[in-house]
């Protein structure tokens, strides 16, 4: 009984601390202004979304500009110096992030500030499209 009262108190514990992913995982770094002129919509302050919170992708998301306009969902995994706040946010593709990109995404300063504290340039993120 005892045995039995510690499994199911060792996996409370575990999936509580646990991450359960959803979606693919990737890496992201953030970019500074000047955001314009973008790949998608070029000089359009419009294509924007509200916050700031947009991406400029790598090749394996662009599909050929397919991307330009979609969603995503992501969430700060892991990185140095444990720089993940708890939340999801949801991203807006504006543009191409040339070759050699250094991340999956590239978001911008205010997207990345959402999801992470600013103690490194690069985390481990989830995304998935919406």
């Amino acid at each position: 009984m005892a045995l039995l009262v510690l499994a199911i108190v060792t996996a409370a514990v575990i999936s509580k601390e646990a991450y359960f992913v959803h979606g693919d995982i990737g890496t992201a770094s953030f970019y500074n202004p000047p955001y314009i002129p973008t790949k998608c919509d070029g000089n359009r302050e419009e294509q924007f979304p509200p916050g700031n919170l947009f991406v400029a992708v790598s090749e394996g998301l662009w599909d050929n500009a397919a991307a330009c306009g979609r969603r995503y969902r992501l969430r700060c995994l892991s990185g140095p110096k444990r720089p993940c706040k708890h939340r999801t946010i949801d991203v807006k593709v504006v543009d191409f992030c040339p070759t050699p990109c250094p991340s999956t995404i590239m978001l911008s300063r205010d997207a990345f500030a959402a999801i992470a504290h600013q103690h490194g340039r690069k985390i481990n993120i989830e995304y998935i499209q919406i």
